[in-house]
């Protein structure tokens, strides 16, 4: 069986740690690989590495770093289906969903192609007496990158490629549980002239995340993953001096106001709810119609549409979603099901106990809709990250609007209306981070940014876009003058210098 090592110095190498873990085939259930968990002392050896291959990156003009991704993308683009097929035999995922995962990867490494125009910095002439003022943003040097299971592609280029982009060196850190995608990455970008050791790619668990907040060379870190784990990275990191940008969990809401189109909002909630098998940190779980004939409305047609969905293996080009990550994920997912059952959630629509004909040992779960959920269940509260949805009935558009506002989390939000005064409104007043206005999934294009509110996020930086440009350089500010010989000073200056 295959062990899967590390990508370092521009070469896949087994890995020296005693301890590994499996890599399952979500579909069977089968595992079909091993994955090395590393060692401090790899790490340690990759980071140095990295800082050597970092120092001539930065030296590179911009615009030759550019080329090496341009042609980064090419490369990416021309090997999608084989990384599509990869990511949905270790995730599960479907393939249509797996290429898509790659390519909002790619937008990213597209929009990072043009870094040269955003990272030259501002000129003042004669901000004095013969003084100009001039910035630069200048890499940070080594930066570490922690990415979770549910995006292999597009997470890691996210952060790899703004960070590469702007000059620094990474040490990627994905999920243990379908690493083989970030590898390839890795490789991919070495293949199409990126320096070896530049980007490297480090498999292990939270031995591996402490060493990555604690090592003195890693200047910054950026997370993705559930809230706790974020939270924790923060403060870990940011004890150690490094900058740090953190995203957490999510329970996005999605609002239907009385004027909804009803048929465009079904559909919309129906992919958003239940596509990728609900592991999405933008997946909407959590429906609110608006008034007691907008629930009724809502429900005529979204039952059926959830009964003609199609859950299958990752081939399938019929399936709308595919089983889940893991055994241990999917029960859980069944558990927040009961949990709700319990704390007097009405279960109209039950796929705890669904198995696929010929792959009964996959991790799959049927869709689940669950109504009359209030506030105070905690299957609310918390993120089920499965394909469950979750009805909220609100009375009126202050009642809608609290909710998401109140929740924990602050990560997405959506509102289905086509009453432009009240979407300005519930945009203008509700306390999340990315807003949807008839969009049910509001992730934001590249050159835009990613970013949540509340528990979502941790630390004031968003992902990608300009955001992301600034997260990962630091700024240098030159005030200079060049007087002439007969126009130098004899004496000292002893009072701060005015112009």
């Amino acid at each position: 069986m295959q062990t899967i090592g590390h990508y370092i110095d521009g070469q896949r190498v087994a890995g020296t740690g005693a301890r590994t873990k499996d890599v399952f085939n979500p579909n069977t259930g089968a595992v079909q690989a091993k994955v090395s968990m590393a060692t401090p002392a790899e790490l340690d050896a990759a980071v140095k590495s990295a800082e050597a291959a970092q120092i001539k990156w930065a030296a590179t003009n911009p615009q030759r770093r550019s080329r090496i991704l341009f042609d980064y993308k090419a490369l990416v683009e021309a090997n999608m289906d084989a990384l599509a097929a990869m990511l949905s035999s270790e995730h599960g995922k479907v393939l249509a969903d797996s290429r898509g995962d790659v390519i909002r990867g790619v937008d990213v490494i597209e929009f990072a192609c043009g870094v040269p125009h955003g990272q030259k910095g501002e000129h003042t002439y004669g901000a004095g007496p013969q003084i100009d003022v001039y910035s630069m943003r200048k890499p940070l040097g080594v930066v570490g990158c922690i990415t979770p299971f549910n995006f292999p592609a597009m997470i890691p280029m996210w952060m790899f490629g703004m960070a590469i982009a702007t000059g620094n060196a990474c040490i990627l850190k994905p999920s243990e549980k379908d690493p083989s995608v970030p590898m390839r990455l890795a490789e991919l970008f070495v293949e199409a002239g990126g320096p070896p050791g530049l980007l490297q790619c480090i498999n292990g668990d939270k031995e591996i995340v402490d060493a990555i907040c604690d090592h003195p060379i890693i200047q910054a870190v950026s997370f993705v993953g559930s809230s706790d784990i974020a939270q924790y990275v923060y403060a870990r990191a940011t004890a150690n001096g490094k900058r740090s940008q953190c995203m957490g969990g999510a329970k996005n809401h999605g609002i239907i106001m009385p004027d909804a189109n009803m048929d465009q909002a079904v559909k919309d909630i129906l992919g958003a709810a239940y596509g990728s098998a609900g592991e999405r940190c933008m997946a909407l779980p959590v429906v609110v119609p608006v008034g007691e004939g907008t629930a009724e409305r809502f429900l005529e047609k979204m039952l059926p549409a959830i009964e003609a969905m199609k859950v299958g293996v990752s081939e399938d080009p019929d399936a709308d979603y595919g089983p889940v990550v893991s055994e241990v994920h999917r029960d859980s997912i069944a558990d927040n099901v009961t949990k709700a059952v319990k704390e007097g959630a009405t279960l109209l629509v039950d796929g705890r106990d669904f198995k696929l004909q010929g792959y009964e040992d996959g991790f799959f779960i049927g869709p689940s809709l669950l109504d009359n959920v209030t506030a105070d269940m905690e299957t609310y509260h918390d993120e089920i990250f499965g394909p469950v949805l979750q009805i909220v009935r609100a009375d009126n558009f202050e009642d809608a609007l609290k909710l998401p506002s109140a929740h924990q989390y602050g990560n997405g939000v959506a509102i289905f209306t086509q009453n432009g005064r009240v979407a300005r409104e519930f945009a203008d007043r509700v306390e999340v981070g990315m807003v949807g206005i008839n969009v049910p999934i509001p992730v934001p294009v590249a050159y835009h940014s990613f970013g949540g509110w509340k528990r979502s996020a941790f630390g004031d930086a968003n992902q990608y876009g300009m955001e992301g440009l600034r997260f990962y350089t630091k700024v240098k500010t030159v005030t200079q003058r060049w007087p002439a010989p007969e126009e130098q000073s004899s004496d000292s200056a002893f009072v701060i210098p005015t112009f």
